[in-house]
């Protein structure tokens, strides 16, 4: 491990003066260039909420809200607005946990009368500081768009109805249709006494989080009929909002034959160990760092287990014509997401397939994402918030999410024909082909020659991500993978750097 951390910067400067074809295998020489094909017929419309975050406030466990809020300003701390901005989350998600204690009255008007309370799941004192109105104007400084997550009934588990002080945590139906109320309505009383004049026209609601993963809590049963209730008195308040259900570990099926017709979207949630019961995973505290090359192996298979899951979904809801909703994904290796080889390249690689996964799915997956937003100390997270001073910088899952994110079509297209050892996906807006390029390699060079059927490719452009696998992301050398653009030459040959992710601008002409 000694080694890398001496010839990194040589190795990063070496592929970004192009000598990616150095280690190149002779099957993948200059001469030869295997094809990489796209079919520009649109298939399905892709989502930009494939992008979203999720933000949670999580107390003393890791900083999150807390750390991204400047208390001394009562402001978002600046150094996360701007690499928020560089994220370029499509949707962010208020709540998860905290939700089915969370108290949404607590946490709005004026701040020196807001009412602080007990972080039940995650430690501390939550002061509320942050509610609605500083989380839609986060959302808004963004371009995202908010989703609210509401205490449904503290998801029927007694640990959280009540507080050890006592205090009543569980909401009810009505609560949340307050709520509702408070966000959309234009002549809303309690927000306009706030001094807020416009309604924060919020259209997207969860109801329910996790409710399946506590056998103490709601059963499929009665979660659905609460769903009902719940739909019924936010729909009173606001007919157009868009609600998302619960419908993970099996719970489907039921969920839609109860509450399908109130619904546009199912959740599920997937935090996941790609090598569970594997006892010598090097996927574990920093036991990556003994065997590089197996660390990577087990890493590109993670793709295949998060297929999985998806698939799964997909199955228990074939029958029924609803979206689904991935609110919470990322990897949750031992070490209670504090697993450092997720700082490393390589984990940055293995997220990149995973949301190449999302994209092969996106006729059905609508909502997804692949990381907690933000926090102090989970290695999960895409922003890191150094405290108490230092700039907010994005982890190696945030790097690749900003990458597709600003270099992805609106239509999925299919890819043909491409070199085993890349992992593509290819969409579309207008004449434009967008190719997302995972080179699965993590020390050879892969080659291809890009074609469009029936198109002439004009020009293009690469924006390349690429470094040594066992690059460590920091913050002390946080920016040094960064996008590199590189214009394609007009034989539309390319070789793909190993363990690289790069995203493809293809300018086209039909012929």
């Amino acid at each position: 491990m000694g080694t890398y951390r001496s010839t990194r910067r040589q190795f990063i400067k070496t592929i970004g003066a192009g000598a990616a074809a150095l280690a190149m295998p002779s099957a993948y020489s200059a001469e030869t260039h295997p094809l990489l094909v796209v079919n520009p017929e649109p298939r399905f419309d892709l989502s930009p909420y494939l992008y979203m975050q999720f933000m949670e406030p999580l107390g003393t466990t890791d900083g999150s809200v807390a750390a991204a809020w400047d208390f001394k300003k009562d402001r978002w701390r600046p150094d996360v607005v701007a690499v928020t901005k560089e994220l370029s989350p499509s949707l962010i998600r208020w709540g998860g946990c905290f939700s089915s204690y969370y108290r949404w009255k607590e946490a709005v008007g004026p701040r020196d009368r807001r009412k602080s309370m007990i972080n039940l799941l995650w430690g501390g004192i939550e002061s509320n500081q942050v509610g609605t109105h500083e989380f839609v104007d986060f959302c808004r400084q963004m371009g995202a768009d908010p989703l609210m997550s509401v205490n449904f009934e503290s998801d029927g588990r007694k640990k959280w109805q009540r507080d050890p002080k006592g205090n009543i945590r569980s909401a009810g139906p009505e609560e949340a249709a307050d709520w509702v109320e408070y966000c959309n309505a234009p002549n809303s009383k309690e927000r306009l006494k706030h001094g807020i004049k416009k309604p924060y026209n919020i259209n997207l609601w969860q109801l329910g989080n996790e409710t399946s993963h506590d056998r103490n809590g709601y059963d499929c049963e009665t979660a659905a009929k609460r769903t009902v209730a719940f739909a019924k008195a936010m729909r009173k308040r606001d007919p157009g909002i868009e609600l998302i259900g619960w419908g993970d570990r099996g719970w489907a099926r039921r969920m839609l034959d109860i509450a399908g017709e109130h619904l546009q979207y199912l959740a599920f949630h997937h935090m996941f160990n790609p090598d569970r019961g594997v006892p010598d995973s090097p996927l574990r505290g920093i036991e990556y760092r003994k065997d590089p090359a197996r660390t990577w192996d087990r890493l590109m298979n993670a793709a295949k287990v998060h297929e999985e899951k998806i698939q799964w979904m997909r199955e228990q809801v074939a029958d029924y014509p609803i979206p689904l909703a991935m609110t919470e994904c990322h990897f949750s290796l031992p070490g209670r997401n504090r697993c450092e080889v997720l700082s490393t390249w390589a984990a940055g690689v293995a997220n990149a397939r995973m949301l190449n996964v999302h994209e092969r799915h996106g006729d059905r997956l609508k909502i997804a994402t692949l990381a907690d937003f933000c926090g102090t100390r989970w290695q999960v997270n895409a922003v890191m918030i150094p405290v108490p001073g230092g700039k907010a910088y994005m982890m190696p899952v945030a790097l690749v999410m900003s990458l597709y994110r600003h270099h992805t079509g609106k239509k999925a297209v299919l890819v043909s024909s491409a070199p085993g050892q890349l992992d593509v996906t290819a969409s579309r807006s207008g004449e434009k082909i967008y190719l997302h390029v995972i080179n699965t390699k993590r020390d050879r060079s892969v080659s291809a020659e890009l074609r469009v059927d029936g198109m002439k490719i004009v020009s293009g452009r690469i924006f390349e991500l690429t470094a040594d696998p066992e690059f460590e992301v920091i913050q002390i050398q946080s920016d040094e993978i960064v996008p590199k653009q590189k214009n394609l030459p007009e034989n539309c040959r390319w070789i793909f750097p190993p363990a690289s992710v790069s995203a493809v601008e293809l300018d086209a002409q039909k012929v």
